[in-house]
């Protein structure tokens, strides 16, 4: 069982600024267009989602317009599980902007629609064009002095995992993993959960499966400095067989986190290293099986925890006719 604790925000201060530009059409419609981009993470929906609650529109009536430097400009790397928290306030700040300068047309008319209500200030000349801007308060770090905070706040989740390893083959299979995970009030529970789980596959992939093999003294097949693990056939990421046979995962309740927007929390990166779990629970079943062939001494296990590492360290009648119990396969990096 393993806990995690990743401090969110860009390290370096600059990098910790977000714009955005919302417009809203006489139809009732909202174009949205931030510095973010959506790689599969879910930006967009959240975006579209805080600006449909501001407006309280349909998040239907909501469209995103794809990044573009004509629109936001020097915007930031969508990088450093931040994406959400900065582009989601300049959303906000824009969507704010706009309710203001309606607020005097609405205040004096009872609308039926949001619609009507744009279309009233249109005809009162009102300015249906925002661009919001946010920079994340409070962070900046004295090396010097030691003084400052490097990070707005922490997001922190806990994994537990059992797996199963043959010991004559080296193969493993993860049978249970359940993890809990501090989000704040989630922005989106759905997409969320699905971050989580990705997340953990992700670094389960780093932490027992993808190993680089450099040409070197040891690996006098591959020509010096080529990467010989470059393709699918040779570099092994998860895939379905290798997602726990139960796979549990929770979002921490009534955690407000007033520090992000709409108390919410990142969430892409901190679930990586939840998939340490599996390597240490691969570690812990090693064990297991040399004190069964009377080995209780300590022994080396470098990630990733392949197949070949692990057949190698469960020491035995097989391995013992060439190798030391503390053999320690050469990595290559």
């Amino acid at each position: 069982m393993v806990p995690t604790n990743l401090g969110i925000s860009f390290t370096t201060k600059f990098v910790n600024q977000a714009g955005a530009l919302v417009q809203v059409y006489t139809d009732g419609t909202v174009l949205v267009t931030h510095g973010g981009v959506e790689m599969g993470q879910g930006l967009h929906t959240k975006l579209a989602q805080i600006a449909a609650s501001s407006f309280n529109i349909p998040l239907n009536a909501v469209f995103i317009s794809e990044t573009s430097t004509d629109k936001v400009p020097n915007a930031s790397a969508t990088a450093a599980s931040v994406s959400s928290d900065l582009y989601g306030a300049a959303v906000l700040d824009a969507c704010e902007q706009l309710k203001a300068r309606m607020e005097p047309i609405a205040s004096k008319n009872n609308f039926s629609s949001f619609a009507e209500l744009v279309s009233a200030c249109y005809m009162e000349r009102i300015d249906l064009s925002a661009h919001g801007f946010f920079v994340t308060p409070d962070i900046g770090f004295d090396w010097k002095s030691g003084k400052g905070n490097v990070f707005r706040y922490y997001t922190s989740g806990a994994s537990f995992s059992e797996v199963e390893i043959d010991t004559l083959t080296g193969d493993f299979h993860t049978r249970r993993a359940d993890l809990l995970v501090d989000v704040g009030f989630s922005l989106n529970p759905a997409i969320d959960v699905g971050q989580v789980e990705g997340g953990f596959l992700q670094g389960l992939g780093w932490f027992a499966l993808e190993e680089l093999k450099w040409g070197d003294k040891a690996h006098k097949w591959i020509s010096p400095g080529y990467l010989f693990t470059s393709g699918p056939g040779s570099y092994k990421i998860p895939t379905l067989n290798d997602v726990p046979s139960k796979f549990n995962v929770s979002l921490l309740k009534n955690a407000p986190n007033a520090k992000a927007i709409h108390f919410s929390k990142a969430v892409g990166e901190p679930p990586f290293f939840l998939a340490s779990s599996v390597f240490f629970a691969i570690k812990n079943a090693i064990k297991s099986a040399r004190m069964e062939s009377g080995y209780n001494d300590w022994f080396p296990l470098d990630n990733p925890a392949t197949p070949e590492r692990i057949r190698m360290a469960c020491t035995d009648e097989f391995t013992r006719l060439v190798v030391d119990s503390d053999f320690r396969p050469k990595l290559s990096v």
